[in-house]
């Protein structure tokens, strides 16, 4: 793998991965998520998809030997590697809307949201094609119960990651995620390297 790439706490990036290569998405100092997109280079309209990948893996309970699959039913990236097991595919990426509705008391922030749409802009990729993100690292336990949701902070550790194969040449968008409560209250920065 070439040499490790790090995003700056509350900011995203965005970037090519061959069909074949490696993507480790590495959590450096510990409680800190990561937000992933995923779209075929061939053409941004198919993305990642939520819906498809809990359909088709038969649970949302993903790690290693999961794949992540496309809203046209194709398998985009397949989980090699994970050193959590801990991950949200239920969660949309934090937003300025997200900031208002939950952290009134703190300045507005563009998020994840804002991050993404800014960074795969240049792929031709608009505010409205972000579906929901693969948060790497977030801890979202559901309640056998009532269904409720919570976001807890994350059980990564230092230098835990999490790596994915490109089943397909994919433009991947990657954030160290901005919201409050995703990230224990503190935010750090997320490294990854591709290989």
């Amino acid at each position: 793998m070439s040499g490790i790439v790090e995003i700056p706490p509350r900011s995203g990036t965005a970037f090519e991965l061959a069909a074949g290569e490696l993507l480790a998405v590495i959590d450096p100092q510990g409680t800190q998520v990561a937000d992933l997109l995923a779209y075929a280079r061939a053409d941004v309209r198919e993305a990642i998809s939520n819906g498809r990948t809990f359909d088709y893996e038969e649970t949302v309970r993903l790690t290693a030997g999961n794949r992540l699959w496309s809203n046209r039913s194709n398998p985009m990236l397949t989980i090699v590697e994970d050193d959590v097991g801990s991950h949200d595919f239920l969660l949309t990426p934090c937003s300025e809307a997200t900031f208002r509705h939950f952290y009134p008391e703190h300045p507005v922030h563009r998020g994840c949201f804002g991050n993404l749409a800014e960074a795969l802009a240049p792929w031709g990729v608009e505010p409205d094609m972000i579906p929901c993100a693969f948060n790497v690292f977030m801890n979202v336990p559901v309640d056998a119960n009532t269904g409720k949701v919570s976001v807890l902070p994350p059980l990564s550790k230092p230098g835990d990651r999490l790596v994915l194969r490109a089943e397909m040449d994919l433009v991947i968008g990657l954030t160290a995620c901005s919201a409050y409560a995703s990230n224990g209250g503190s935010f750090k920065p997320i490294h990854y390297r591709v290989g």
